[in-house]
């Protein structure tokens, strides 16, 4: 009962918060950019977000119908997984990445660590025909869903056409993802001027803008770039990151710039899931930044930072944590939908 209670407070302050939106099927907030998806090509609809969400959750996607797009990305860790560093795809194979969240994909114009998807409109492609994530073709998976009587159901409603193809599948899992929007954490209320930070999260506010905002720019915290941030190369996995997709070997260790919206439950943390715990992302940053011919230049001179200054910038980055987005029941399992089904 007080987790429900909890849950419609955030809710009734979300919508309080934002009633300024262009659209209400989704959260445009005042202090973020323009999105760089064009929604003019997928307008969004109700029945297309149900669809997408039903997709999102359903592991008729994977070849042995095991593996959802949730089995990697829980809402509750802010869309990625954190039981362990690296993917677990179908039949239990590991990946070599650890998954990325899922949150303000609208402004993102990459996808993926390294940038391989240019379109939020062919994300979810990848993972489906991964071999160690969902290992499918997308022409069964809709082999699949036509068989279906609950999709050419949820299609038709969506589409006006209970023929599926690829393209509305794609396009009905994004419209599900664009709706993930996180903004309203306490930083956010902070912005807002409705609230203020304690003094050591402001003292850490200040830090972080002097040491770490030139790559996690606010509000989205994250340029949507693609940087060397000085790790080692793990020799198990040899993920030279946007080199593996450019062949530029100027990209060699680039790897895109993660958003902090949230990172108090996104770990563990980096590309290849290496770090636990967020001092032990702040004692890179200060003490084991490889130097490089392709490394960051914000990183070429050496970070200070005393330990309570490290514990100040943690402090202010737990208040990017955004609770109404990790409990927001419209991107729960949805199962009043399959529960439909079932009936029928």
């Amino acid at each position: 009962m007080k987790r429900k209670l909890l849950i419609l407070s955030l809710i009734s302050l979300t919508i309080v918060a934002f009633r300024f939106i262009d659209n209400p099927l989704i959260v445009l907030p005042k202090i973020f950019p323009k999105p760089v998806y064009d929604f003019s090509k997928n307008p969004l609809s109700e029945n297309k977000i149900k669809l997408g969400r039903a997709l999102f959750y359903d592991p008729i996607l994977s070849r042995n119908n095991m593996i959802s797009c949730a089995s990697c990305h829980s809402q509750f860790s802010a869309f990625t997984h954190v039981d362990h560093a690296l993917s677990h795809g179908i039949e239990d194979k590991i990946g070599f990445r650890n998954s990325t969240t899922l949150m303000n994909l609208a402004w993102q114009s990459s996808f993926m660590r390294d940038g391989a998807i240019n379109h939020l409109d062919m994300q979810a492609l990848a993972p489906i025909s991964n071999p160690v994530e969902m290992d499918e073709s997308m022409i069964h998976v809709v082999s699949k869903l036509q068989s279906n009587q609950l999709y050419t159901k949820l299609f038709y409603k969506a589409f006006g056409d209970s023929v599926i193809t690829g393209e509305h599948t794609l396009k009905a899992i994004s419209q599900f993802m664009l709706t993930l929007v996180s903004c309203n954490s306490k930083y956010d209320s902070v912005m807002r001027k409705q609230t203020s930070f304690t003094e050591q999260e402001n003292n850490g506010y200040k830090l972080f803008k002097k040491n770490c905002a030139s790559c996690h720019n606010e509000p989205l915290f994250t340029n949507d770039e693609f940087r060397n941030n000085g790790l080692s190369l793990d020799t198990s996995l040899n993920d030279y990151g946007r080199y593996r997709v450019t062949k530029n070997p100027s990209d060699s260790l680039k790897f895109k710039v993660p958003t902090l919206r949230n990172i108090e439950f996104s770990y563990p943390y980096m590309h290849d899931g290496r770090f636990k715990k967020l001092s032990q992302v702040m004692n890179h940053y200060t003490n084991e930044v490889i130097k490089s011919k392709y490394l960051s230049p914000e990183l070429d001179k050496s970070i200070v930072l005393s330990s309570n200054e490290k514990v100040d910038i943690i402090a202010f980055l737990l208040t990017l944590t955004d609770k109404s987005f990790l409990f927001n029941p419209q991107y729960f399992y949805p199962k009043e939908i399959f529960l439909e089904s079932a009936k029928d």
